[in-house]
């Protein structure tokens, strides 16, 4: 007698698809680890206001995950992290000097709009953190352009409201850049170490890349992104950066400014937006180098990572259905 076998479908679940011993938990907080030393850093250059407005984010967003999963009976997640994880990161893309409703706006966007409503964390087709900046970019933008200059740690007094170096190179060109900095080796070190104005995580590249480096040895991300995303906006800021001439640009100061540390490292780098495939990565990163440099370059904006990772957010899925890769055993040219 015959015994009939059972069959069972190949269920595929969203992306990303984790396996070994790591878990989304554990990878979601060792991401929040790797944060501190530049959160630590914005405690120290911009005092309680940066406590106050990443604190905000945060609460706001746990709070609206919570709220929204409850209300529809679903399973909470907070334990993995995700949440925490956009907050904070949102946080870090924020000016200090922001009145409190405007974290929350942002945060509510993120968790509940980007992410919630598309199903929860693995099916969000942009970065949260990203969408929520840029929802208070549209809605505030004279609130999400002023930046202040940072100060001692926990001083008591107000620091001068000032350009950040990109929006100083973009406005009045590299000879004011200088004049303020003094010259180019002080540039570059004010630059390293966050004492400049910009938003409450992307100032000290040092803390940044001790954070980037620990995901990269954990293997939590790899370079193709990135190190593809750094290399095109290098590339294009020595050959069109300059003035008058070709291959006069500075790319030291473009690679040290703005977001781009923060977004190549933590935020490309988001498993759920970014495409799979490895050679599919190092497009993406080209792609958001180039963009980055356009709008930085051509654009009416100073900075362009932001605009630069969701535009290429789009084209993640389309990336990777482009990128064929050979079948596991195929013949030669056999492809999927």
């Amino acid at each position: 007698m015959a015994v009939e076998k059972k069959t069972h479908p190949l269920i595929v679940s969203v992306s990303p698809h984790i396996k070994g011993e790591e878990s989304v938990s554990r990878i979601m907080w060792t991401v929040n680890l790797a944060l501190l030393p530049s959160f630590l850093m914005s405690l120290y250059y911009f005092g309680p206001r940066a406590l106050f407005v990443t604190a905000l984010c945060v609460i706001t967003a746990v709070l609206s995950e919570y709220i929204f999963q409850k209300s529809l009976k679903k399973k909470i997640t907070l334990s993995d992290g995700s949440a925490f994880l956009t907050g904070l990161l949102l946080g870090m893309n924020l000016p200090p000097s922001l009145p409190f409703y405007i974290p929350i706006a942002g945060s509510f966007m993120a968790i509940v709009i980007t992410k919630q409503l598309f199903g929860g964390l693995g099916y969000n087709i942009f970065n949260p953190a990203l969408i929520g900046r840029a929802f208070l970019l549209i809605s505030w933008p004279k609130a999400m352009t002023i930046w202040k200059e940072p100060t001692a740690v926990f001083a008591t007094l107000d620091a001068k409201t000032t350009a950040t170096p990109l929006g100083i190179l973009k406005e009045e060109g590299l000879g004011k850049l200088l004049e303020v900095f003094g010259d180019k080796a002080n540039l570059y070190t004010q630059l390293l170490i966050g004492n400049r104005a910009g938003s409450l995580g992307e100032t000290s590249v040092i803390a940044l890349l001790l954070g980037a480096a620990f995901l990269l040895y954990r293997g939590y991300i790899t370079w193709h992104i990135p190190f593809s995303f750094l290399g095109t906006v290098a590339l294009v800021a020595w050959v069109f950066g300059g003035k008058g001439a070709l291959f006069t640009g500075d790319p030291i100061i473009h690679l040290l400014s703005g977001g781009l540390i923060l977004g190549a490292f933590f935020m490309a780098t988001d498993y759920v937006t970014c495409p799979t495939i490895r050679k599919g990565q190092i497009i993406f990163g080209i792609g958001c180098g180039a963009i980055t440099m356009l709008i930085r370059l051509k654009g009416g904006y100073p900075e362009g990572v932001m605009f630069a990772i969701l535009l290429m957010n789009c084209f993640a899925p389309l990336i990777d259905r482009g990128v064929k890769t050979d079948l596991f055993g195929a013949t030669k040219g056999q492809k999927k």
